[in-house]
């Protein structure tokens, strides 16, 4: 399949991706909300600007994992602006104030055992690792998770004053 080419094969190796975002998105509007609109928009500009930074560096120029396939693809725009922003938002919406690092634990397993879904073979999978290995995952995801809640309470803060 040629990048940016949409075919039948195209379509049987998103059944993850297409349904993880529109059970992402559902959850994400639906559930009852504890950020406001202005947060939400920056959560989801935040996680978009992030993730476009992070996977040009792994995905595109060092070959770490990809989504798809190798290269740019206009696929992987739905994986930065409709798949993580929405769960970034759940994340910040739920988060408890009190008994945060057993809250973050558990999206970090989430997260994890969410990766390695992506990560079996077409029809179900869509993520592909170069030379980028699990452990790797285990030690950012958690640096992650932090910067964008250090970038929340800044949103915060800003509202406040």
């Amino acid at each position: 399949m040629i990048n940016g080419e949409f075919s039948r094969k195209g379509v049987a190796h998103m059944v993850l991706f297409i349904s993880s975002i529109i059970l992402f998105n559902s959850i994400t509007f639906k559930m009852k909300k504890h950020l406001t609109k202005n947060q939400v928009v920056h959560i989801w500009t935040f996680t978009m600007v992030l993730l476009s930074f992070f996977d040009v560096y792994i995905d595109q120029i060092y070959e770490g994992y990809w989504y798809f396939e190798k290269g740019i693809d206009w696929k992987n725009l739905c994986a930065y602006s409709l798949l993580i922003p929405p769960v970034n938002v759940m994340i910040l919406n739920w988060y408890p104030w009190l008994k945060k690092l057993c809250y973050l634990a558990l999206w970090i397993l989430f997260i994890i055992v969410y990766e390695n879904l992506a990560l079996l073979p077409e029809t179900w999978g869509y993520f592909h690792y170069g030379w980028w290995k699990f452990r790797l995952s285990l030690i950012l995801d958690p640096i992650l998770l932090a910067t964008l809640l250090t970038y929340f309470r800044w949103i915060r803060k800003i509202e406040k004053s």
